[in-house]
């Protein structure tokens, strides 16, 4: 059995046995703090950083569950070297598998523990046999790439967020398992670390010639295409802190999502399925194998299939069931999640996954044995119960969300274990989420149906506490007693006030460190980290995901969501007592549409006979598409020989001139 002070985990390149020998051996020093500030000002964790993260090693399970075994099970190869790094076709590297090997040995105290732990064994990566004809590439990107033969090739699942991680993940199983073709793709559901790398597993040749079944769960292409658009922008703004986007990858910075490491940010793309699975109980012969899919939409997704290889003994989960509490709600921002409907497919995937002697899911390591899996799955689906019912029965005793999230803690059956810990969603923030779900922001005090903006109540708090040196003093005294909560609290007011006041942001850094320092979710760590970075070192200067690397999904996005865009990136005051109708004909699709402006608000129709428009714009769909993520110019846009305008030249550069383009770099610490 492991003990607590002995959960050193070793990973990166380490083959798997001697990974476990360093487990077992876990009770070395310390190598991974450092004293003082790192070269990116994060400083060191307090005593009581300390003392919480020891405490809680303390209450952690052992691991003679046998999880670090089945986290290296089966495996057979990785990268190594240069070929450790995956570059794009420009020769940018995209993705490091030796990035992380700061991962090794005890946890440092300036990471949870938990956290570590979970950061060391996702990563382990390269090819692992998962079962008899069923083998997952883990570890080349934030989720798996599962390998399946068929009689003829190999049937792939969720092909990675990006081609290049793709393409190398296909590279390295090929060298070991022989070069088959690729006969089929399953996309398990709409979020892109899923679908996003299928050109890098398949060619557009054979896409087109009919040589590669695509399936997909009703709705894919929908979701796929359309999540995130009209509120991308914010959302991606937010993902950032999410997933650390600017962090150090070291012990004071990000060392995991939770979930994965994180996502690869390559060249992004789309296949639109061949076939669809529209409901639980399909059955479909894939290359020589029979497939039974459970169709799960309003899950972890707003389109999600998992399905059983009766043949194989084989069962895969997608990402509904996990080796982590999930989110029903995200923190970079997205609708909240039925808890309920969630646990309920998971009670039906007990049922559906009869016969199967292994688990596996698009993320983490695979589970084998009836019994573990009945006793996984069953966990997963009472933790999501429990939180929801025990939110709602809070939720009618009167408490709001914020009283619920302090006092809510799942029962010892259900905390026993690693596979629900909060690496990715949290008790707390998840039963905020299902407040929300049936209350919406308001929790019924009227003191917080109105309440001040952000920094007008600024101000007052900080006259109300004395003035800034007084709220200095007291943060100080709160920061010293390790009461990191309240002193990001009372700080916030007073750099929201006083933004200049280079001492209360120096204090509020430090402050986030500790709370990053101390969180068990990688995502809680990551928001705490990238806020202190950015209380350091300013907002980025410019967009951190390159809108040109989605043209591949963009061009497949309904022509209606861009329009959606448009109508939000109206500026209202310009548009005060204008009115406007202009035509826009893609030239390619035979589509018409008329855009309106009226008293502030756009609205669009499909429209084939347009004539009433004040200009009348004919282009593809391609173009469109290059304008709108700002790729082609509006002067190189006139000029183009694949766009025509008729009527008013000078009345549509008036309507183009209505919209703005948003501020992607928004403060988010700082007003």
């Amino acid at each position: 059995m492991l003990s607590k002070k002995g959960m050193v985990l070793h990973t990166g390149l380490m083959k798997p046995a001697v990974a476990l020998v360093a487990i077992a051996l876990g009770a070395c020093s310390n190598s991974n703090e450092q004293g003082g500030n790192n070269s990116y000002g994060f400083t060191a964790p307090s005593p009581h950083t300390s003392a919480v993260n020891q405490e809680l090693l303390e209450q952690l399970p052992d691991d003679s569950g046998g999880l670090p075994e089945a986290a290296t099970r089966g495996f057979i190869g990785t990268f190594e070297g240069e070929r450790a790094k995956i570059r794009n076709s420009d020769g940018e590297i995209i993705w490091d598998l030796n990035e992380y090997s700061f991962l090794t040995g005890q946890a440092p105290d300036s990471t949870n523990p938990s956290l570590w732990r979970q950061a060391s064994l996702n990563n382990l990566h390269g090819l692992f046999k998962v079962t008899d004809r069923v083998y997952q590439i883990r570890g080349f990107d934030l989720a798996n790439m599962t390998i399946i033969q068929g009689r003829r090739g190999l049937i792939i699942v969720d092909p990675l967020t990006s081609e290049e991680t793709a393409r190398a993940a296909l590279e390295l199983t090929r060298e070991h398992l022989g070069d088959a073709p690729v006969v089929a793709v399953i996309f398990t559901h709409s979020h892109i670390d899923h679908f996003g790398g299928v050109w890098g597993v398949i060619s557009k040749s054979d896409y087109d010639a009919g040589n590669v079944r695509v399936i997909a769960p009703v709705g894919f292409m929908e979701e796929a295409t359309s999540e995130n658009v009209v509120a991308g922008i914010a959302m991606a703004r937010r993902a950032s802190f999410m997933y650390g986007r600017r962090l150090p990858r070291d012990a004071r910075g990000h060392v995991d999502s939770g979930l994965g490491k994180t996502p690869s940010f390559g060249t992004f793309g789309i296949a639109e399925p061949t076939e669809i699975v529209d409901r639980t109980g399909l059955r479909l012969n894939i290359d020589g194998l029979e497939f039974v899919f459970q169709n799960a939409p309003g899950s972890e997704a707003p389109a999600e299939l998992t399905f059983a290889i009766p043949e194989l003994a084989a069962y895969c989960g997608a990402e509904i069931a996990t080796q982590t509490l999930h989110n029903l709600y995200t923190l970079r921002g997205a609708k909240v999640r039925d808890a309920i409907k969630w646990s309920a497919y998971i009670d039906e995937m007990i049922t559906l996954s009869a016969g199967s002697d292994v688990y596996f899911a698009g993320h983490h390591w695979p589970v084998w044995g009836r019994d573990r899996i009945v006793e996984y799955l069953e966990l997963h689906r009472d933790t999501y119960k429990y939180i929801h019912d025990q939110t709602v029965r809070r939720m009618n005793n009167g408490l709001t969300s914020r009283e619920i999230a302090e006092e809510l803690r799942l029962p010892p059956a259900l905390s026993s274990t690693y596979s629900n810990r909060g690496y990715y969603g949290t008790v707390r923030h998840n039963s905020k989420a299902v407040y929300q779900n049936y209350m919406g922001w308001y929790d019924a005090n009227p003191a917080n149906l109105n309440p001040l903006p952000p920094e007008d109540a600024a101000n007052r708090y900080v006259d109300l506490a004395g003035g800034a040196e007084s709220l200095m003093a007291m943060a100080r005294t709160a920061f010293q007693e390790g009461d990191y909560r309240w002193t990001a609290e009372i700080l916030n007011h007073l750099v929201f006030d006083q933004p200049d006041h280079d001492a209360a942001k120096t204090l509020l850094a430090e402050t986030y460190d500790q709370l990053g320092y101390q969180a068990e979710s990688g995502p809680w760590r990551d928001v705490y980290l990238s806020a202190a970075f950015e209380l350091r070192f300013g907002a980025p200067d410019e967009p951190l995901v390159d809108m040109h690397a989605l043209l591949g999904i963009l061009q497949q996005t309904p022509v209606e969501k861009f329009f959606q865009t448009m109508s939000v990136r109206l500026d209202a005051d310009k548009a005060h007592g204008e009115e406007y109708a202009i035509a826009v004909v893609f030239t390619d699709l035979n589509e018409s549409y008329l855009l309106t402006v009226k008293n502030s608000v756009l609205h669009v129709q499909q429209d084939p006979h347009p004539g009433l428009a004040d200009a009348s714009l004919y282009l593809t769909r391609e173009l469109f598409t290059r304008l709108l993520v700002g790729d082609v110019g509006l002067s190189e846009m006139l000029t183009s020989d694949s766009l025509e305008v008729e009527g008013s030249t000078v009345r549509l550069l008036s309507f183009l001139s209505l919209f703005e383009t948003p501020n992607g770099e928004f403060n988010i610490v700082t007003p």
